[in-house]
């Protein structure tokens, strides 16, 4: 097999990865429960740095979650996105936070988008840093990318610094990027390649 075509080989769905705190895995259907009771308990937290949903849709419904649970199990084989759900060691049953590596591009880019959240109770501990290191470090092993790129708003410094520790480098600012909250904004771009993530370990 060429080394072109193992790059678009998706890793397994059995993926775990495990950190000091931290166990990282992609989402089952058994997780409906646990990510709807996550997203129930942090909308308040969440809803300045989400997408406004459809009129009439709830993201954490029943329906919603069963869904979304289901496409990134269908994306994950596809090899399109890389969808995580972060857990503590100490109680592998409470789902504490996200992380995501999508819009996976190959060819000539190898490049993925890197999204997260952590649960409001959970901040200011460092594990959302943990997190995404952990995701980084997967990006650029076993899925076999060459960057990985986020998108932050300049009044998210909590979000900036996690990329900021984690190895990652500000880019620049992109005017009116995405739709957040109902609201065209400005967000800082930030970026890490697999080289920079190699000589800074």
């Amino acid at each position: 097999m060429t080394e072109t075509a193992q790059a678009l080989v998706a890793p397994s769905l059995s993926t775990r990865l495990e950190t000091d705190r931290l166990v990282l895995r992609p989402p089952r259907s058994s997780d409906v429960g646990r990510v709807r009771q996550a997203l129930r308990e942090n909308e308040t937290h969440l809803r300045p740095w989400s997408a406004a949903p459809a009129r009439g849709e709830d993201p954490a419904s029943l329906t919603s979650v069963s869904r979304t649970i289901l496409r990134e199990r269908s994306e994950w084989k596809a090899g399109q996105t890389f969808a995580l759900l972060v857990l503590t060691r100490e109680d592998e049953d409470v789902v504490v936070g996200r992380v995501a590596l999508g819009g996976v591009h190959r060819g000539a880019f190898q490049n993925a988008y890197l999204g997260y959240w952590i649960d409001a109770r959970h901040q200011q501990r460092g594990l959302m840093t943990e997190a995404v290191e952990a995701a980084t470090a997967f990006a650029f092993s076993r899925a076999k990318l060459h960057r990985v790129q986020a998108a932050v708003t300049p009044g998210n410094r909590a979000s900036q610094r996690v990329l900021e520790k984690s190895g990652y480098r500000q880019e620049g600012l992109a005017e009116r990027y995405l739709c957040i909250a109902g609201r065209w904004d400005d967000h800082l771009l930030y970026a890490i390649t697999v080289e920079e993530w190699s000589s800074r370990r």
